[in-house]
Protein backbone atom coordinates (compact mmCIF):
# COMPACT_ATOMS: atom_id res chain seq x y z
CA UNK A 1 0.00 0.00 0.00
CA UNK A 2 0.98 3.60 -0.51
CA UNK A 3 0.80 6.80 1.50
CA UNK A 4 0.28 10.23 -0.07
CA UNK A 5 2.81 12.72 1.36
CA UNK A 6 1.49 15.82 -0.38
CA UNK A 7 1.98 17.35 -3.79
CA UNK A 8 2.44 14.55 -6.30
CA UNK A 9 4.50 12.32 -3.99
CA UNK A 10 3.38 8.87 -2.88
CA UNK A 11 5.60 6.22 -1.32
CA UNK A 12 5.13 2.66 -0.14
CA UNK A 13 4.17 2.46 3.52
CA UNK A 14 6.74 -0.31 3.94
CA UNK A 15 9.49 2.24 3.16
CA UNK A 16 8.55 4.51 6.09
CA UNK A 17 10.92 4.34 9.04
CA UNK A 18 9.52 7.31 10.98
CA UNK A 19 7.21 10.30 10.73
CA UNK A 20 8.34 13.31 12.76
CA UNK A 21 6.37 16.46 13.52
CA UNK A 22 8.39 19.62 12.81
CA UNK A 23 7.08 21.44 15.89
CA UNK A 24 8.09 18.74 18.36
CA UNK A 25 11.55 18.39 16.87
CA UNK A 26 13.86 20.09 19.39
CA UNK A 27 17.53 20.93 18.88
CA UNK A 28 18.58 18.43 21.57
CA UNK A 29 16.54 15.65 19.96
CA UNK A 30 18.64 13.10 18.03
CA UNK A 31 16.10 13.16 15.19
CA UNK A 32 16.82 16.88 14.71
CA UNK A 33 20.53 16.15 14.31
CA UNK A 34 19.70 13.37 11.86
CA UNK A 35 17.52 15.66 9.75
CA UNK A 36 20.13 18.44 9.76
CA UNK A 37 22.77 15.95 8.61
CA UNK A 38 20.43 14.65 5.90
CA UNK A 39 19.89 18.25 4.71
CA UNK A 40 23.65 18.83 4.48
CA UNK A 41 24.03 15.62 2.48
CA UNK A 42 21.22 16.56 0.09
CA UNK A 43 18.99 13.72 1.23
CA UNK A 44 15.95 15.88 2.13
CA UNK A 45 13.33 16.40 -0.54
CA UNK A 46 10.80 19.16 0.07
CA UNK A 47 7.61 17.90 -1.54
CA UNK A 48 6.02 21.27 -2.24
CA UNK A 49 6.60 24.99 -1.80
CA UNK A 50 4.21 24.92 1.17
CA UNK A 51 5.56 25.04 4.72
CA UNK A 52 7.01 21.74 5.96
CA UNK A 53 4.87 20.33 8.79
CA UNK A 54 6.47 16.90 9.10
CA UNK A 55 9.41 14.82 7.98
CA UNK A 56 8.93 11.32 6.63
CA UNK A 57 12.09 9.27 7.00
CA UNK A 58 12.83 6.33 4.74
CA UNK A 59 16.03 4.32 4.29
CA UNK A 60 16.86 6.25 1.11
CA UNK A 61 15.58 9.77 1.75
CA UNK A 62 13.88 12.22 4.07
CA UNK A 63 10.76 13.93 2.72
CA UNK A 64 9.61 17.32 3.98
CA UNK A 65 5.82 17.13 3.84
CA UNK A 66 3.27 19.95 4.04
CA UNK A 67 0.90 17.49 5.75
CA UNK A 68 0.83 17.14 9.54
CA UNK A 69 2.37 14.07 11.12
CA UNK A 70 -0.98 13.17 12.68
CA UNK A 71 -2.71 13.14 9.28
CA UNK A 72 0.10 11.09 7.74
CA UNK A 73 -0.11 8.56 10.59
CA UNK A 74 -3.88 8.26 10.09
CA UNK A 75 -3.39 7.71 6.35
CA UNK A 76 -0.81 5.01 7.02
CA UNK A 77 -3.10 3.26 9.52
CA UNK A 78 -6.06 3.44 7.14
CA UNK A 79 -4.01 1.94 4.32
CA UNK A 80 -2.76 -0.87 6.54
CA UNK A 81 -6.29 -1.58 7.81
CA UNK A 82 -7.60 -1.57 4.23
CA UNK A 83 -4.88 -4.03 3.21
CA UNK A 84 -5.98 -6.47 5.95
CA UNK A 85 -9.51 -6.62 4.52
Amino acid sequence: MFIHLGGNRMIRISEVVAIIDVNTNKASDPSCSFIELAKKEGQVEQISADEIKSFVITKQKVYGSPISSLTLMKRAEQSQNHQKL
